[in-house]
């Protein structure tokens, strides 16, 4: 699948968020090292620590599906250009990525915007 189709699917899901509190929905797609591909929306909860974010979600119905390695993600957010993940989501997708790291999909001013998660979390913790 390639990142265009993946940030369309982003897109779609992202209409499927449950955002009541913060109004920003936000879609994922996630591709695993299989060539399948996981899509999920973030969810929010009056207790607001109990909220899910998109890439999180994506990243569980992936394991959940057998999956251990994440080659890419796209996310989208019809509210902001350039949505990256949060600092949660890139320690999550840190544990789930290829020796060739994860591609960061995004959609930016001028199309299709790609980064590694290294740049985004170059410290990351790891054991």
């Amino acid at each position: 699948m390639n990142y265009e189709e993946m940030l369309k699917l982003a897109q779609q899901v992202s209409q499927n968020a449950y955002v009541p509190y913060s109004k920003f929905p936000v879609g994922a797609c996630v591709l695993a090292d299989s060539g399948n591909v996981y899509t999920a929306c973030n969810f929010e909860n009056s207790s607001y620590g109990m909220t899910i974010c998109a890439e999180r979600n994506a990243v569980g119905s992936a394991i959940a599906a057998g999956e251990k390695k994440i080659k890419a993600v796209a996310i989208y957010s019809p509210k902001k250009k350039n949505c990256t993940p949060c600092g949660a989501c890139r320690q999550v997708l840190t544990e789930f990525r290829t020796d060739d790291d994860i591609d960061v999909i995004m959609q930016s001013e001028e199309g299709i915007k790609v980064t590694q998660l290294k740049a985004l979390l170059p410290d990351c913790f790891e054991l």
